[in-house]
């Protein structure tokens, strides 16, 4: 018996894994999660933590708004306070301004992602560092599922990686480049928002990942 490819074992085990998932939240509300995407959408998202300490810090406000085809959807856009477990350091309060004050009435982390996997539905979800902010959210949705957000994840800084590096000469590719968010943005000639806040975060990243997509004809 001649052995399978690994591709072919990977794309099998992804198979049975999503069969899987899909009967034990067969009577569960978050099965929407793993339908059929729409045609040309996406949910660019972004999150403020506490800090940079994953098993540590928690979330304190989330932005996500949608984009079909090559328009960012401004009108559909979810802006959710959280209300962490722990006090808000002044430290953090220098980088997203929110004050403990702020996020005192904030939604329960539990009610927040409810409402953020309703608003992704089944759409892929784009972000900058897009890592950090999946594996904060997954803290939250691993307690209430099992499971982490199950979308296709589509990351900007690699977007923008693949495009410099086809300008560059072919001894030239693969070379370090300048990931920075300012960076991108400025290189794009797309206009620079206040930063640290999640809304105004995924409106740039929207509009970073539009013109990426235009300039890699994706």
């Amino acid at each position: 018996m001649s052995k399978l490819a690994p591709g072919v074992i990977r794309k099998l085990y992804r198979s049975i894994w999503r069969e899987w998932l899909l009967f034990h939240l067969a009577d569960q509300q978050y099965r929407f999660m793993f339908e059929p995407p729409p045609q040309n959408e996406w949910v660019v998202l972004d999150c403020e933590t506490s800090g940079l300490n994953v098993s540590k810090d928690e979330i304190i406000s989330i932005g996500a708004i949608k984009i079909v085809g090559n328009t960012l959807m401004t009108s559909e856009r979810l802006e959710l306070l959280v209300k962490p477990e722990k006090r808000v350091s002044p430290e953090s309060v220098k980088i997203h301004r929110l004050r403990e004050l702020d996020v005192a009435n904030g939604l329960n982390p539990e009610v927040a992602v409810s409402q953020l996997m309703h608003f992704i539905g089944s759409r892929p979800i784009v972000g900058y560092y897009l890592e950090f902010d999946l594996a904060m959210l997954n803290k939250v949705i691993w307690r209430m599922l099992g499971l982490g957000l199950p979308q296709p994840k589509i990351e900007v800084s690699s977007l923008y990686y693949d495009y410099k590096n086809r300008q560059l000469p072919s001894n030239e590719r693969n070379c370090n480049i300048d990931l920075r968010f300012n960076k991108i943005m400025s290189d794009l000639g797309l206009p620079v928002r206040d930063a640290h806040d999640a809304i105004n975060d995924a409106v740039m990243t929207g509009m970073a990942f539009i013109k990426l997509r235009q300039l890699l004809k994706l």
